[in-house]
């Protein structure tokens, strides 16, 4: 009988964080408790992450009582939706992304008529490119809270956009893993993707108000308090204090997080729709499935503030 080969490389599903079986999904953060909603409608897409809301017309003014459930429904469910918002002009956009700050400019973005307002059109001349796992604007020192997406145009077919639970995604750590990065810190830049396409002296321009950043890998939601693992595929470029080889055999390990679908919510565009996320505790993935087909959204980043 043949000897048993046990040398040379593992199969990919050896990897520790790709198991199959129970995994922890807990969707609210520890010791809050379920509180009933006086005026919204939720309905969830997912038991851990992603609810529809009814109950609210977004091209009408929001009264405090509306507003407040709205951000508690964002913390709960990370990532909600609405449908059927139809006359959803600018200055309502706005208005609700105001609900939870200010906006703040993707420095990259086509900017749409509104100031705050980006405007991203995709079509046979421009290819959807965010279909990567990422959390916005993580390579600012003060990254999004939040994004506002609103579709003003959309395919027949396809063109959905997935979200993943970054909470879920290091609850489900090994206790050794969680040990091992507790107190690490990486860094992040935007050159290795938006600068894939610019000159020199482009970057070189960008680069005077946008330099490489660091974040905690582990961070703390700045409003739920809750541990959520915050490294990302085409920001995150190597963890502070260890070699090349070791920083880039951990990034890979810990960015497969995003990609079980447990942790995940899918949402199929109509028009009128809108999303709103939690870009702290979330990453999202635009899937690019409807070229040469036209999608057009526009979003709104809400400003953030440093993380912990």
């Amino acid at each position: 009988m043949a000897a048993a080969i046990t040398d040379g490389p593992k199969p990919v599903l050896d990897k520790p964080l790709m198991r199959y079986g129970r995994r922890t999904l807990e969707r609210l953060a520890p010791g809050t408790p379920e509180t009933p909603y006086r005026v919204l409608g939720i309905s969830p897409l997912t038991p851990l992450i992603g609810a529809e809301i009814s109950g609210v017309d977004l091209t009408r003014p929001l009264g405090e009582e509306v507003a407040e459930e709205l951000r508690r429904a964002l913390l709960e469910w990370k990532v909600i939706f609405f449908r059927g918002q139809t006359g959803l002009e600018p200055g309502h956009h706005l208005d609700l992304a105001a609900v939870w700050g200010p906006p703040e400019a993707n420095p990259f973005f086509p900017k749409a008529e509104t100031a705050g307002v980006s405007r991203l059109a995709k079509d046979a001349m421009a290819v959807g490119n965010e279909n990567i796992w990422h959390s916005d604007h993580s390579f600012m020192a003060a990254p999004a809270l939040g994004s506002v997406l609103r579709s003003v145009e959309v395919p027949s077919a396809g063109g959905d956009t997935m979200w993943a639970d970054m909470g879920a995604a290091y609850d489900n750590l090994s206790e050794e893993m969680k040990t091992r990065i507790e107190s690490l810190t990486a860094v992040h830049d935007w050159v290795p993707s938006w600068g894939s396409t610019m000159t020199a002296e482009q970057i070189a321009h960008f680069r005077e108000t946008l330099p490489p950043v660091e974040h905690p890998v582990v961070v703390r939601h700045p409003r739920s308090g809750r541990k959520l693992l915050y490294v990302n595929e085409p920001f995150t470029t190597r963890i502070v204090g260890l070699t090349d080889a070791e920083s880039r055999a951990l990034l890979d390990e810990l960015v497969l997080q995003a990609r079980v679908p447990e942790f995940q919510v899918r949402f199929h565009w109509e028009q009128d729709s809108v999303a709103i996320w939690d870009n702290i505790a979330t990453q999202h993935y635009a899937i690019s499935d409807y070229y040469p087909r036209r999608r057009v959204m526009e979003r709104i980043a809400v400003a953030g503030v440093p993380l912990s």
